[in-house]
Parts: C-alpha cells; sequence; structure tokens
C-alpha cells in the first residue's frame, strides 16, 4: 500500500527527516513548460553532466562537479534574494551527491491530484507556486527557477535539457469514463459533480457503447429490411413497366389492324359503287342512244317524203295522179307506223345512299377495351393450405378489364408413372380461389386466364401449390419417460416427405384441467427427446409442417413424468416367451415351443431366455420393480443394446444382473458382471425386486422392496446407455412395474 501511495521501491522511510514526504515525480520534464533559467545555464549544465557521466563518479572529476553544482545554485539563491533559504539549496545539493530520488524538499507538501486538477486551471503564476508549496516564498518566477534547480541536482535525464531531472507527475488529462445520456457525449467522472453535467443522467461508457451498438445493430436491419423492401418494390415496378409497355404496344397493334381493315373495306366499298354506276351509265346511254337512232330514222323519212310530196305537186295532172295513188298508200303506211316519241331513260339520278353499318362497326370496335393480358399468379404464401384445400392468388399488373378469370390445375406429374393427369377448370370473378377435395401433402401446378368482351389473355406461368400434411399418429406404446424427460415417436402419417414435425404440450395436474401449451418446433424425423418437468401430467399432440402449412392436430397421448416409464421391446424378445398386451408381463409357459434353432441375430436373444426394455436415453437415476416368484429362477438388471444375443445374461462385460434358482428348497443369488460374483447371501428372498440405475454415480442397486432391504450394488462403467433385461429360466412370468415413485429408501441410498 505504501508503494501505491507514492513511495519509489527500494527507500528506507526511517532515514528520512520525520517532515520528509515522498512523492513519485514526473519521469520526463513536460516540453511546453516555460524556461526560467538561461540558455547558457543550460549549456552549462550539459557540459557538466557530460563531464560527469564520462568520468569516474568516486574521482577528482566528482568533486569538481559538486563544485560546479554547489556554485551555481548559490548563484540563484542570491539572484532572487532566497539567502534565507539557503539550507534548502544546500538540501539539493546533498540529495544530488547521495543519489537519492522521489523526495521532495524539506518543507514541502505532497501533492493533491484533485488540487493539480484545479491549478491546471488557474493558469498563473501564483497557482504555480501553490502547487509547488511556495506560497510564502515571493514569485512565481522565482519557485519556478529553484524547481528547475531541484529537478537538475536530482540527477534525472530531460529531454529539454539534456540532463537528469527528477520525476514529476504528467498533467494528462483523464480519459472519459462515462457518457451523459441527456448531452450525448462522453465525460469523466469528475465532470459529473462540478460542471454542466451535475443534473444530468449517466451512464457507464460500456453500456453506453453496447446500447450505441445495439441501436446501430437495429437500424441496420431496419435499414437491410427497407433495402429489401425496395428490391422488390423495384422489381415490382419493373413488372409493372414491363407489363404497362407491352400493353400499348398491342392497343397500338390492334388499332393499326382496325385502321387497315377499315380501308380495305371502304376501297372495297368504292370499287363495289363505282363498278354499279358505271353499268348503270351504260345501260341509260345504251337506251337513249338507239331511241335518238330511231328518232333520226323516222326524222329523215319524214322529210324525203315531204320532198317527194313537193315534187308532185308541180307535175302534170295527169302524172300527178299517178304518183298521188302511189304516194298515198306510202304515206298511209308510214302514218300507221307507230313512232315513240317518249324519252327511254330519265335523266334524273338514283338515291346511291351507301350502307357504312360495318364501317360504323369497325370503327367501333377502335375503342372497344382490348383482350387483357396475362395474370401474374402469386407464389404460395405461408399457412395458405389445408390437407384438402388450397387457397391460390394471383395479380393482374395492368388497367384491363377482366370480366371473369378460368383458374386450372393438376396434380404435379410424377415421371415415374409415364401417364397424364386430369385438368380441372373454375371460373371465378375474384382474384383469389380456394380449392377443396385435394389430397394431402401433395403437390398441384396452377395456372389461371383473364376473360372480358375482347377475348381471352395469355396464360399465366404455372405456379405449384402444395396442400398440407396428413396429421401424424403418435405410437403410444412406444413412449418413454422419466422424471425430467419423455421420448415421443409417431408415424408420418403421409406417403411424401414432410419438411417438419411440432411437438405440442399441454401440462395440466388431470388430463381435464387444461394448462398452458408450449410446442417444440423444427423436429426433423419421426421422434423427439423432450425435456418435461418432474411429476406432471402432459397431453402431447404432434403436427407435420410443409410448405403449405402445418397439418391439423394428432390424436393426443398422455405422458406422467413419475418415475421411469417404459415398454418391452419385442424385437428383443425370445420366441419362448410371450408379452401381454398391456407391455408389462413377460410370461414362458409350461408347454415348451417346438421350433428349429434359432439362427444367430443381433437384435433378438436366441440362447438366453430373455427380453430387454425400451428405457429412455437420458442419463440420471432410473427405478423399476420386478415382481417374481420365489420358486422361480429369473435374471433381471441392465445390458447395453448390443449386449450378446448368444450368451447368457452377466456372462460378459456388456451386462450387470441378479440372478435366483431355486433348487431343494434352497435359494442362490447371485449379482453377476462378466460370469463374476461376490459371495452374498440373502436369507429373506425377495418377492418383488426395486432396480436402481444412477447413472450420475456410475451404480447399480438392487433391494427387497417389501423389506426395504438393500441387496447390493454394482459399480459399473456405463459409457453408453442400457436398458433393462428379463430372463426366465423356467415356466413363469415377470411382471413389471415402472412409472411409479422411488420409495425413501432408495431415494437416500
Amino acid at each position: 500500500m505504501e508503494e501505491e501511495a507514492g513511495e519509489e521501491p527500494g527507500l528506507d522511510r526511517s532515514t528520512a527527516p520525520k517532515d520528509f514526504h515522498f512523492y513519485n515525480m514526473d519521469l520526463y520534464d513536460s516540453e511546453d513548460r516555460m524556461q526560467i533559467i538561461p540558455q547558457e545555464n543550460t549549456r552549462m549544465r550539459r557540459e557538466v553532466v557530460q563531464a560527469e557521466m564520462t568520468k569516474d563518479p568516486r574521482g577528482p572529476g566528482e568533486r569538481k562537479i559538486q563544485r560546479d553544482l554547489q556554485e551555481e545554485v548559490d548563484d540563484l539563491v542570491h539572484l532572487y534574494g532566497l539567502e534565507d533559504e539557503q539550507e534548502l539549496g544546500d538540501e539539493f545539493v546533498e540529495e544530488s551527491r547521495m543519489g537519492v530520488s522521489g523526495y521532495l524538499p524539506y518543507g514541502m507538501k505532497r501533492r493533491d491530484p484533485t488540487r493539480e486538477q484545479r491549478d491546471w486551471r488557474l493558469g498563473g503564476e501564483a497557482a504555480e507556486a501553490e502547487d509547488l508549496g511556495y506560497e510564502g516564498w515571493g514569485l512565481a518566477g522565482q519557485c519556478q527557477d529553484l524547481r528547475e534547480a531541484y529537478r537538475y541536482a536530482h540527477g534525472r535525464a530531460s529531454e529539454e535539457y539534456e540532463c537528469y531531472v527528477i520525476p514529476e507527475e504528467e498533467d494528462e488529462e483523464e480519459a472519459e469514463d462515462v457518457f451523459c445520456v441527456t448531452c450525448k457525449t462522453p465525460i469523466r467522472a469528475v465532470e459529473k459533480a462540478f460542471d454542466e453535467h451535475k443534473e444530468h443522467e449517466v451512464t457507464p461508457l460500456n453500456k453506453a457503447l453496447e446500447s450505441a451498438k445495439d441501436e446501430i445493430h437495429k437500424n441496420m436491419y431496419k435499414l437491410e429490411k427497407q433495402i429489401i423492401e425496395m428490391e422488390n418494390f423495384a422489381s415490382h415496378l419493373e413488372e409493372v413497366f414491363i407489363t404497362v409497355e407491352e400493353n400499348f404496344g398491342r392497343q397500338e397493334q390492334n388499332f393499326e389492324l382496325h385502321y387497315n381493315e377499315i380501308l380495305e373495306t371502304l376501297a372495297q366499298k368504292y370499287e363495289e359503287k363505282i363498278q354499279t354506276l358505271g353499268q348503270k351509265k351504260k345501260e341509260k346511254l345504251e337506251a337513249l342512244y338507239g331511241q335518238l337512232v330511231s328518232c333520226g330514222e323516222n326524222l329523215d323519212t319524214c322529210k324525203e317524203l315531204m320532198e317527194t310530196i313537193e315534187e308532185m305537186c308541180h307535175e302534170e295532172k295527169v302524172d300527178f295522179l299517178k304518183d298521188a295513188v302511189a304516194m298515198a298508200d306510202r304515206l298511209g303506211k308510214f302514218l300507221k307506223t307507230k313512232t315513240d316519241v317518249e324519252i327511254s331513260a330519265q335523266p334524273d339520278f338514283e338515291d346511291q345512299t351507301l350502307d357504312f353499318s360495318d364501317v360504323e362497326q369497325l370503327m367501333g370496335s377502335i375503342n372497344t377495351i382490348p383482350a387483357p393480358s396475362a395474370p401474374v399468379i402469386n407464389p404460395q404464401a405461408p399457412n395458405s393450405a389445408t390437407g384438402s384445400s388450397v387457397r391460390v392468388c394471383w395479380s393482374l399488373y395492368s388497367d384491363d378489364t377482366v370480366e371473369s378469370y378460368q383458374l386450372s390445375y393438376r396434380p404435379v406429374q410424377d415421371s415415374s408413372l409415364g401417364k397424364d393427369q386430369a385438368e380441372f377448370t373454375v371460373t371465378i370473378k375474384e382474384t383469389y380461389c380456394s380449392v377443396a377435395n385435394l389430397e394431402p401433402n401433395t403437390q398441384y401446378e396452377f395456372w389461371v386466364i383473364a376473360q372480358n368482351r375482347a377475348g381471352p389473355s395469355p396464360s399465366s406461368e404455372r405456379a405449384v401449390y402444395m396442400t398440407a400434411p396428413s396429421p401424424p399418429i403418435i405410437k403410444s406404446k412406444e413412449i418413454r419417460s422419466c422424471e425430467e424427460a419423455a421420448f415421443i415417436c409417431w408415424e408420418s402419417g403421409n406417403l411424401n416427405p414432410v419438411d417438419s414435425y411440432t411437438v405440442e404440450l399441454t401440462q395440466a395436474e388431470t388430463p381435464e384441467a387444461l394448462g398452458v401449451t408450449e410446442s417444440v418446433v423444427g423436429i426433423p424425423t419421426c421422434e423427439s427427446l423432450i425435456q418435461l418437468q418432474p411429476r406432471q401430467c402432459y397431453i402431447i399432440y404432434v403436427r407435420a409442417l410443409n410448405v403449405g402449412g402445418p397439418s391439423a392436430r394428432s390424436e393426443p397421448a398422455t405422458v406422467h413424468t413419475t418415475g421411469s416409464y417404459f415398454h418391452l421391446n419385442k424385437n428383443t424378445c425370445h420366441s419362448w416367451l410371450t408379452i401381454s398386451k398391456d407391455g408389462f408381463t413377460v410370461v414362458r409357459s409350461e408347454r415348451k415351443i417346438l421350433t428349429r434353432e434359432l439362427l444367430p441375430s443381433k437384435t433378438q436373444f436366441t440362447r438366453c431366455v430373455a427380453v430387454m426394455g425400451n428405457l429412455i436415453p437420458v442419463r440420471g437415476r432410473h427405478y423399476w420393480e420386478v415382481e417374481v416368484d420365489e420358486c422361480l429362477d429369473y435374471t433381471v438388471g441392465v445390458a447395453f443394446e448390443d449386449v450378446p444375443k448368444q450368451e447368457d445374461l452377466g456372462a460378459n462385460c456388456y451386462s450387470w444382473c441378479m440372478r435366483h434358482t431355486f433348487a431343494s428348497s434352497r435359494h442362490k443369488y447371485e449379482f453377476l458382471h462378466n460370469r463374476t460374483t461376490p459371495d452374498i447371501r440373502i436369507t429373506v428372498s425377495p418377492k418383488k425386486i426395486g432396480i436402481l440405475l444412477d447413472y450420475e454415480n456410475s451404480k447399480l442397486s438392487f433391494f427387497n422392496v417389501d423389506i426395504s432391504q438393500h441387496l447390493y450394488t454394482f459399480n459399473c462403467q456405463l459409457h453408453q446407455f442400457v436398458h433393462p433385461c428379463f430372463s426366465l429360466e423356467k415356466p413363469g412370468c415377470l411382471k413389471i412395474h415402472n412409472g411409479i415413485l422411488m420409495p425413501m429408501h432408495v431415494t437416500f441410498y
């Protein structure tokens, strides 16, 4: 503790004066301290020190250095009028001669750290004087000069003067060690008491750092989430952009097609009308021309008759009479000829009204909505399916008008079957549909088409949806438990694999009084070891999960965590033994079963007439009891799962057993392991044997339950899990009692 207070190691305080104070000074002088001693004195000291370092300190050089040093100190004392304090300078020189370091001059005080911190803020000569303890010595410059002389006399190396100075405390600023919550900035703890942070809330710097890191991590998580959302939104915008561009492209093509069709129709009607008009024009003109020719011929005939008659009038009477008779006949015939003086073709034009109804229909179809674009079917959402139905959703990323949708689906084709699956189609108006009557845990592919009066859209991409699995089937006869856990196994109930299973636990004091439900999720196989609370009753359910969602609950199974509970393993049972329906009684009948010699097996006993129990693989303490007949030859104990099935129990290092044989009214009890047994005599034959398997202490103990007597204890090296084993050498039965509380005499053993 003295070293912590500032004492330098190796100093004997008993040799110092009573009022001498110990104080560790800075190892190096501050570079920014004002120089009081003139520069020539600095050079002088440098020369003195160099001479001191090059000469033997015990020779004449030392005496010369000390003399020069004394003269310099005297000059300083005389310069500042400190002759009364000459003794102080003598002490400086004496300490320098003795080579003692770490002392303050006699009468000086130990530096107070809080006071030192205050002095740095004062920033004046008086502060330095007060710090050095020279309040009554006059000017601060004198104190500074003495301080320089004192450091020089102590023989410490200085970077500035290249000589030795006494160590002194560096006035370094204390590092921040707390965080001001109000100002959101790191501060020093001492500032909390004096500065503006006095009323502010502060917290340790490490805690503030962790809090800041947590806040940054949260913000980074939010930022990553926002980035994902923006990327998804950008992808969605890109899809919309492409869809709108394609839709307008189709509309442009539609307009061009309609206008071309209208132009073709108008051109056809024009040609038809021109041909009709030309035909009618030709017919009328030909009729008029024929009538005009006929009229001209008649007119010429009339003119000719008139001229002939005029010529006859100038003839003689006889000639006139002759010609008049002939002319009269000719005129009679001509006049009898009917002359058509009505115009056969009227000049008026018929009303040539054009029928543009088909053109108007085409023009109207331009403004009609186009056929919709292809819908986009959505991926399957979590928990969107049951074992017999699935909810399918899709979107239409355009402004198309849709009157209905056609949703088609079929089971995903198995390439091994080599046959097409039947397709089904439903028509709906919404953008979602719940399709029912499906097979559980089966994949279906869906596609959808949008429709309006302009026609159907292209088909969407095909998406695969999956129905939820069927509920699993818990194997109640294979449930194993102890006070800390239960081992549950089940059948999948589905032909296709599922993703995982979930076990749901309902704790209750009785099966009717339900407690809080807990779940164990993400179980990859059809079995699970579940940690439970001791001496409780649980109702267990199992669900299967896939991408479609969870299945319905399985049928419940009840588990009690009272003692160790197990069933006999039928796969290990010798063919001469029979296991009861409840799985707790093993029987060997009087009539010997005639069978051929059994082949060696790794699971079934073939020589020893035995069977093994299936104990839960949990380390701890397990207890069960076996009800026996006093006159029965039996063997009970434990064995590793891979115990040789062609050897007797206890005849190897894989089993630890208690064997009883009855002959000539005598009972013989052996505790066998690797064919060895201790010499133990049991006077009271047990009717119920208690077996305690203690993994923690590597012990296997046997008890007479009826009289609470300890029979024997094995010290076992159980490097793996063991299982109960039971053997009958003669006809009889053994009844196993498990799932029971451990008796008091066993608990304290």
